[in-house]
């Protein structure tokens, strides 16, 4: 019914691109302030932040990683307190947006999620994002969720981010499950990679992006690759 084992008993689903349609307006926030701070150091010359900027150096990680990851692969050194004006800079501008109504929750995912609710499954969130609780409370997600581990839990209790597990183990423990009665939903390689090294039960991949992100996600480890999550329901 589900298009999982019959052993899982805990789902943690990612935010941004698996349940909210945040990913295009995330990568938009990103693409302004680093386009905006890129042209202040090589002027008009500069070249551009892209997609594949996105999918390599941000999508999943933390915010100040993905800031760090993206200016080394640029060989730009950034000071602390740049790294941090940066990433200050692209939540002031998500935000902006995520209160102008630019985010929705995917149909398909509220489907699985109610799905998986009336099953029994217990339901949590593990994010990257410092906006989880915000873009749940829009999107009307909050009521699947019961247990959320973000980037402000992750940065307090000092986990490491993703590829690393540990918020992903720590959202399993939070249900006192194990990872291999542990399901683990993802759209970005480093959380597939996440999944995958915490002996998780089943990783599923979310493909929004088309191209070799599937055959990326299937060699990163997950065990099946999905468009949209509603798919798994006749899997």
């Amino acid at each position: 019914m589900l298009g999982l084992p019959d052993s899982i008993t805990v789902v943690l689903f990612d935010l941004d691109g698996v349940l909210a349609s945040t990913t295009v307006v995330h990568r938009e926030a990103w693409k302004r302030t680093f386009d905006t701070f890129l042209r202040a150091q090589a002027g008009e010359e500069y070249l551009p932040f892209d997609e594949q900027d996105y999918l390599d150096h941000i999508d999943g990680r933390l915010i100040t990683d993905g800031v760090r990851t993206f200016l080394r692969s640029r060989h730009i050194d950034a000071s602390a307190e740049t790294v941090q004006m940066i990433g200050a800079a692209k939540n002031a501008t998500f935000l902006a947006a995520l209160a102008g109504g630019a985010v929705a929750a995917y149909p398909g995912s509220i489907r699985y999620l109610a799905a998986v609710q009336r099953r029994g499954l217990r339901i949590g969130v593990v994010t990257s994002s410092i906006n989880s609780k915000a873009v749940l409370d829009a999107t009307g997600l909050s009521r699947f969720v019961q247990y959320r581990i973000d980037g402000i839990e992750i940065s307090r209790t000092g986990m490491r981010g993703k590829p690393a597990p540990d918020s992903f183990l720590a959202g399993a423990a939070a249900f006192g499950a194990t990872p291999p009665e542990t399901a683990v939903f993802e759209d970005a390689l480093s959380g597939v990679q996440a999944g995958r090294a915490g002996g998780f039960g089943y990783v599923v991949g979310i493909d929004h992006v088309g191209g070799n992100q599937a055959a990326a996600m299937r060699v990163a480890g997950a065990d099946v690759v999905v468009r949209d999550l509603d798919e798994l329901l006749t899997a």
